[in-house]
Parts: structure tokens; C-alpha cells; sequence
């Protein structure tokens, strides 16, 4: 496994180098990242606090036992789950002494990829499939302390990859290599793949996203029923519609505090705060 140690020696002191002609520069430093990556863009905002709040919730647990690798699933596509498993990177590698390393597992439909402007970049399939090494795969972003890992080439049938034993691997031994590193897995939905139970095994905790008014109650119970309730640590409520200013302080305090806390530093996001309730809406996986 010394190759992934050095990939993530590779990754942290330079810029990876330009991939082959059919590939793209993997360091993102310069790349326009999604003005929905909220936590980036607007840490003052009540959204970005939420994903604080989750971290803390993560990282000091009150049973003081701390988990390394989070699985994001969700029971069908079109929850959320990836923009979720995105903000939640971004807020654990802005944490003082944390790293994060976000890995696109759904094969099937890789959007990773897409988020952080990089479409054509290998990734994990093509590490898993023996036609990429490790260390030309993981990039660095622009954001201090987070490499990401693409899901590369679509796959019409992933679960023996991602199910293999080169998987295993490669998660346990980014586990186990850096005291300060998170290790956040983008899985495909419960219900409609097989993905995430193969991967049960391999990650510390699960974390369930859902998208409130339009997950059927039945489907979740079915998904907690699928992979078993044991690793499942949360359960992420997305898509809230706060149409009063009595709902929003009932979650969030008084009035004065929402949208931000702080101070405003970007004025081309500050009308972010007032859409708190459809700022996930376009996000299809």
C-alpha cells in the first residue's frame, strides 16, 4: 500500500502535474468552484453552521469514540446527498487541525467530478480498474486541507469494484495512515444500487441523507432496514421549507440572527441566506 501513501504525500506538498492529453490538470487551485458549496463560499451563513454543527456532532462524539471514514447515502437519488457529502469535506478540512479527503464511490454516475469543474479527470474507477495509478488520481482543491478523488468513467456495473478487495484496501489504509485525516465516502442511493451495502463494511458510520416533504417515511425505514441500523450514526434532513419567520426562529433563534451570524465578507452571496430552502433544490443526485 506505499502507493497511496504517496499519493497523499504527492498531494499535499506540490501540484499534481498535467494529466496525459485526454485528461485535465489535477490541481484545482484555479478552478471556479459551484456557488453551491455554501460552506466555501459563505462560512457566516445558518447553513454553513448546520454543517459546523454536524462536524462537531462527528468528530466529538459524546461516546468519545471518533470515526475516520462517513459513508453519505441517501435512499434515491435526487436527496441531496452529494452536495451534503461535499459541504460536510469542505467544513472538516476547514476545521484547525483536520484534513479531508472526498472520494466519489457512486460509479454509476459520478458527479464529483462536475461540482469542482474538473469533467474529464480519472478517478477511482480507473484506479480500481488497474488503467490509473493512485498518485496522478488524487487532487488537490483549492480549498486548504481538502483532496478530493473523482469517481472517473462511469460504470454500468460497479459493485464488483467498488465491493473488491483493492477497495478495501485503499479505504483501510487511508483510515489508518493519518491521525488527522476524514475520510467521507459518496455512495449511490440505498434503495436503488447495491453500492452501499458492500461498502457497510469498510466505513465507520453512515450517515442517511433525506429531503423533507418528498421521502416517503416507508422508504427510510426501508433503507435503515437494508443496511442495518447499527453504523447509521445520523440522519440528514434536507430541503426544509421555512415559510415563516416564526418556523425559522422556532430552529434558529430570533430573527436578528438569520440569515448570518457575523459578519457578511462577500455581497455577491449574501442573498444565499434567504434561500435557505431551495439552495439544494437542483442538486439531482
Amino acid at each position: 500500500m506505499g502507493k497511496i501513501f504517496e499519493a497523499l504525500q504527492k498531494a499535499e506538498e506540490e501540484n499534481i502535474q498535467a494529466f496525459q492529453a485526454d485528461t485535465v490538470n489535477s490541481s484545482l487551485d484555479n478552478t471556479i468552484l459551484d456557488d453551491k458549496l455554501i460552506c466555501y463560499y459563505q462560512p457566516g451563513s445558518i447553513v454553513s453552521e448546520q454543517f459546523r454543527k454536524l462536524r462537531t456532532y462527528l468528530l466529538m462524539p459524546a461516546a468519545g469514540v471518533k470515526s475516520k471514514t462517513f459513508l453519505i447515502s441517501s435512499t434515491f437519488s435526487g436527496e441531496g446527498k452529494s452536495l451534503i457529502a461535499i459541504n460536510l469535506a469542505i467544513t472538516i478540512a476547514m476545521e484547525l487541525n483536520s484534513h479531508a479527503l472526498l472520494m466519489d464511490c457512486d460509479l454509476r454516475n459520478p458527479s464529483l467530478s462536475r461540482w469542482f469543474g474538473v469533467d474529464k479527470a480519472k478517478g477511482l474507477s480507473d484506479y480500481l480498474l488497474g488503467n490509473a495509478e493512485l498518485p496522478d488520481l488524487i487532487m488537490k482543491t483549492g480549498i486548504d486541507k481538502l483532496n478530493i478523488l473523482t469517481g472517473g468513467s462511469s460504470q454500468d456495473n460497479p459493485v464488483e469494484l467498488v465491493g473488491s478487495k483493492k477497495m478495501e484496501g485503499l479505504v483501510d489504509e487511508l483510515k489508518l495512515r493519518y491521525s488527522d485525516r476524514y475520510i467521507i465516502l459518496d455512495s449511490s442511493p440505498v434503495l436503488a444500487t447495491t453500492e452501499p451495502h458492500v461498502l457497510y463494511n469498510m466505513v465507520d458510520c453512515i450517515l442517511l441523507v433525506i429531503r423533507a416533504g418528498v421521502t416517503p417515511r416507508e422508504s427510510v425505514q426501508q433503507a435503515i432496514k437494508f443496511l442495518g441500523k447499527e453504523k447509521i450514526t445520523g440522519v440528514i434532513l434536507n430541503g426544509m421549507n421555512f415559510k415563516s419567520a416564526a418556523l425559522r426562529s422556532r430552529y434558529f433563534g430570533t430573527s436578528q440572527y438569520y440569515p448570518y451570524y457575523g459578519n457578511v465578507k462577500n455581497d455577491k452571496f449574501k442573498s444565499v441566506g434567504s434561500k435557505i430552502s431551495s439552495m439544494f433544490k437542483k442538486d439531482k443526485k
